[in-house]
């Protein structure tokens, strides 16, 4: 089998896709060859797909390429170093992609509307302690709900300012 017709992974497109765009930022293709070739590069399937289309720019070469040598298929470092570079641009990614997350979540977080929640409980204590306890327990209960409600208008005032 040619080794143009093996298969290639989707490192091979991000890179060929990459050295497409520098030559578009430096002036070699136009914006609807870029796209035409942005589309060929994800149809593709084969090291021979993607070397005809960077097969007339020059500069970089292609991210599939012929070994120079035969037994350089075999090269167990080539190997590692390439493994090592689809590991840390995957890894880079994923930091992008949790950065971004991040501060979308943080973009969309707001402060809560309406009283904390302790404070209907508490409302619900005042009542029945003044059913049952009579006014004394209605009038602690009553000073630890003002407190409690005047913290909160404070912490809120403060804390979510813009």
């Amino acid at each position: 089998m040619d080794r143009k017709d093996l298969r290639i992974g989707d490192a091979e497109r991000e890179q060929t896709m990459a050295a497409l765009r520098e030559h578009f930022a430096l002036g070699r293709l136009t914006h609807e060859e870029l796209d035409e070739r942005l589309d060929r590069t994800l149809a593709a399937k084969t090291g021979g797909e993607l070397a005809e289309l960077m097969a007339d720019l020059p500069g970089q070469e292609p991210a599939y390429r012929e070994p120079a040598h035969p037994h350089e298929m075999g090269d167990w470092r080539a190997a590692m170093h390439a493994h090592r570079q689809q590991m840390q641009s995957m890894r880079q990614s994923q930091r992008e992609m949790r950065h971004a997350a991040w501060a979308g979540r943080r973009g969309q977080m707001r402060h809560r509307r309406g009283p904390h929640p302790i404070l209907p409980m508490l409302f619900v204590l005042m009542i029945i302690g003044l059913f049952v306890g009579g006014s004394g327990i209605f009038k602690v209960l009553l000073a630890v709900w003002l407190g409690a409600m005047l913290f909160t208008l404070v912490h809120r005032a403060f804390h979510y300012r813009r």
